[in-house]
This record gives structure tokens, sequence and C-alpha cells, in this order.
């Protein structure tokens, strides 16, 4: 396996594990009310570039490396002002994010432009 397919196995690994990450976090892990909560759509914005990112489209990667920056805000504030399992999951998304945003510009860097 060459960098440039490791690099780009990883941001799609990262980007679907966010997605699974915010759907169950806010459906049944720790929703925000009891039997989950409209918060589940920020799970949306990620379907987005998941296309492009499959198909390793280099622009879909230039603009989800700086989608993924609000799923890192939000990791922290959460990780920071939550406590018990929302902090966890909080810190969970932040590994993600930095993953799949270290991953997106690996691939950029080792895919000729």
């Amino acid at each position: 396996m060459s960098a440039r397919s490791g690099a780009w196995l990883a941001a799609v690994a990262c980007l679907v594990a966010l997605i699974f990450l915010c759907v169950a976090w806010e459906l049944f892990l720790a929703p925000l009310e009891p039997g989950g909560s409209w918060l589940v759509l920020k799970a949306a914005p990620l379907l987005a570039p998941l296309f492009g990112v499959l198909h390793g489209k280099r622009s879909t990667f230039q603009w989800s490396t700086l989608l993924i920056w609000l799923y890192f805000g939000e990791g922290v504030v959460r990780a920071a002002s939550d406590t018990g399992l929302s902090a966890r999951l909080g810190t969970a998304e932040i590994a993600l994010a930095l993953g799949s945003y270290a991953a997106g510009v690996g691939y950029l860097r080792l895919r000729p432009a």
C-alpha cells in the first residue's frame, strides 16, 4: 500500500467514524434529551464531502479539511464542559476530527496537483 492510498484510507475511515459517532452520540449514547435529540442533524454536513472523499477528489479534500474544524471545536467544548460519557465522546470527536484533518492534508500533499 502506498502512502497516498494509506492517507486516503485513513481520511475515509475517520470521516465515516465521525459520522457514526455524531449519530450514535445524539440518538442513544448520550443525547441531550432522553430518547434522542434533533442535534443528530449535526452529522448531516459530514455527508456532503463523503462522496468526493470516497472518490479521492482533490477539491473535496480541500474544503472538507476546513469543515472538519467545526467538529473539532464542538469536541473541545463538549469535552471541557460536559461530564461522564459525553465528555469522553467529545474527546473521541476531537481525535477523529484531527485524524481526518491530518489524513486529508497528507493525501493532498501526496497527490499531484
